[in-house]
């Protein structure tokens, strides 16, 4: 009996119990214990998701099933909740309950003097939760209903250390910046259901294969369903919101660039066959994708906040993903995601203890890292490997694959990419773990055993990955690795990283190393000045606008109300003047006022006679 993979849509439930659970230390109900109990019941929940999850892998191998639950019926608006338990979906949910545990044993560390662990511990339930029902559903509707969920829970980790104001305002930008997509594919997900009579996933690929719609009609829609996962993979010109939320805790850092923003792409390879209606969107997707790979990555060059650097990868990466799914390649694109996301998170926790002991993230103060945390720097060495093209690890498997399908304008865009990111993590390291000591690092051991184990694990995860992925029959075949795009991959990593060890490692380069121009350094420091151009064009017209409407309501709107309530009070006070309490004069006032309306009445019919 396949019990595991019958009863894989209960697997979200674990992190609701453990949310649950939760309550009664998160107001202090249950105080003697104090808070860490609420930490250790999540922890044990996402374990029994893990293994659930992983049983249950093992029975829908090469065999899935697809059902449907009952969710809402009115009128001609029928909604189910559609499950798809295949092995890419419940092997996405492996990948995605591992980090979890992961990520909440390095919490324990990390987050080990917050009083928040209640809080903080429900709110990774949420993202668990959100990401485990966004995997299986097989339906439009509900995977928009939960990346809402997740803005909201991205939007509460983000701010979960209120007191700072750069907190406040980072969790608010990201929110509202993240709404724009979401309100936009809302509309998208609503104007479909009419067209296509359905939010089924498979269901739109047959609708979409066969249906005949006008191209205007085509372009708008898949205009709109595309804007959801711009904003979820923090692209151009959404991508700030991503920058921002590095305010939040590190271990939702990891969690959120990990995989949390990976599930605009999932969407986005789901409904590809709806956006190839136009080829307009298509070609859309591929721009945006490769103008955000590039521009990011050059971005990340010149930042020295250590958060900063890996955010603006994030969305560089995620910009290859919609190049691979705009090509048509979208198998190449799911490769990426998996193993982006287990190289991504080993660098956040070898750099996350770096922060959290030498209380800075300003790589220019770090140095001399290496002889103090040696367990840190080969788990970021290996995470930095992995992220790139490097045979035989994660990443490059997936971008060669991807590469191998491009034209010639898109590959020397993922050659550039490639070679930036790799430029761009080798100088992370050199400035971290090679130099001289400075006064930030003198006292930098290695963190507490809640920190250590989470890398390691993943650091093993990542060297046998490529054996893992052989061992399941997903590793491409070797010969890939012979081919001509692979190649040029492999040397723009030798190139891109050769030329930062060389700038960065050692001190023999003064630092900090600056471009002879500083205007250019500072036009990629500060991110294109994306931020300064928002607030000289959208955010000056809402505020024009706002201050506009603002003046018609008090002027106009407020205007003619209190004109007519003035009105009402000086005719009343005129009035009062006239009451004599002599019921003659009421009779008589009666009178004249009823000839007046009869005479209002009468009036066309007299005026119609000559």
């Amino acid at each position: 009996m396949n019990t595991f993979s019958q009863t894989i849509w209960l697997v979200p439930a674990y992190a609701i119990l453990g949310l649950l659970m939760t309550i009664p230390w998160s107001p202090g109900l249950i105080r003697r214990t104090g808070p860490r109990p609420a930490g250790y019941i999540n922890l044990l929940m996402t374990l029994a998701a893990f293994i659930h999850s992983l049983l249950g892998l093992r029975e829908v191998w090469g065999a899935p099933t697809h059902y449907s639950l009952n969710w809402l019926h009115a009128a001609n608006l029928d909604i189910t909740f559609d499950v798809e338990v295949s092995a890419t979906t419940v092997g996405a949910l492996v990948v995605i309950l591992g980090l979890n545990i992961l990520t909440q044993i390095y919490a324990i560390g990390y987050m080990e003097m917050d009083w928040g662990w209640p809080r903080f511990y429900a709110l990774l339930a949420v993202f668990e939760a959100g990401m485990a029902v966004l995997m299986l559903a097989n339906s439009l509707f509900f995977s928009y209903v939960m990346l809402e969920i997740l803005t909201l829970g991205t939007y509460l980790l983000i701010g979960f250390w209120f007191n700072q104001s750069l907190v406040v305002t980072g969790a608010r930008d990201g929110f509202l910046t993240k709404r724009v997509g979401d309100l936009v594919l809302l509309m998208g997900v609503v104007a479909l259901y009419p067209l296509a009579g359905t939010w089924n996933y498979d269901e739109l690929t047959v609708w979409a294969n066969t249906v005949e719609l006008n191209p205007t009609v085509a372009t708008l829609l898949g205009l709109a369903l595309l804007a959801g996962p711009l904003g979820k993979c923090a692209q151009f010109p959404l991508q700030l919101w991503l920058d921002e939320a590095m305010e939040g805790p590190m271990p939702a850092t990891v969690l959120r660039n990990a995989v949390v923003v990976s599930t605009g792409a999932w969407v986005l390879i789901k409904m590809q066959p709806v956006l190839e209606l136009s080829p307009f969107v298509v070609n859309t997707e591929i721009a945006v994708g490769a103008f955000t790979a590039v521009s990011c990555a050059a971005i990340a060059l010149a930042q020295v906040d250590i958060k900063r650097v890996f955010s603006y990868a994030t969305s560089s990466y995620l910009g290859i993903v919609f190049i691979a799914v705009g090509t048509g390649n979208s198998q190449g694109a799911l490769m990426l995601l998996l193993t982006y996301a287990i190289a991504m998170a080993l660098m956040l926790m070898a750099v996350g203890g770096i922060i959290l002991n030498n209380i800075a993230q300003d790589i220019t103060q770090l140095g001399g890292l290496w002889s103090r945390r040696p367990i840190s720097g080969i788990c970021y060495v290996v995470g930095a490997l992995s992220l790139v093209a490097v045979p035989p690890l994660g990443c490059f498997w997936g971008l060669a694959e991807i590469a191998n399908g491009l034209s010639p304008t898109l590959l020397t865009v993922l050659l550039l990419v490639n070679g930036l990111t790799a430029c761009s993590l080798a100088r992370v390291f050199g400035q971290l773990f090679t130099g001289s000591i400075t006064d930030w690092t003198k006292r930098s051991p290695e963190g507490l055993w809640a920190l250590v184990l989470p890398m390691m694990v993943l650091l093993g995860v990542a060297l046998h990955l490529p054996q893992l992925l052989a061992v399941l029959g997903l590793l491409p075949t070797l010969s890939l690795v012979t081919q001509p795009a692979s190649l040029l991959l492999i040397g723009s990593t030798i190139i891109g990283a050769g030329i930062a060890l060389f700038l960065y490692v050692g001190d023999r380069i003064p630092k900090p190393i600056k471009l002879p121009v500083p205007g250019i350094q500072d036009f990629f420091a500060y991110d294109f000045y994306t931020a300064q151009l928002y607030k000289v064009t959208v955010i000056a017209i809402v505020g024009f606008l706002a201050k506009f409407i603002d003046w018609f309501d008090r002027i106009l709107v407020d205007g003619a109300v209190n004109l007519i309530g003035l009105f009402t009070i000086a005719s009343g006070e005129g009035l009062k003047y006239n009451t004599t309490g002599q019921v003659q004069f009421y009779a008589l006032s009666i009178l004249m006022g009823t000839i007046l309306f009869g005479l209002l009445l009468v009036y066309p019919l007299i005026s119609a006679f000559p």
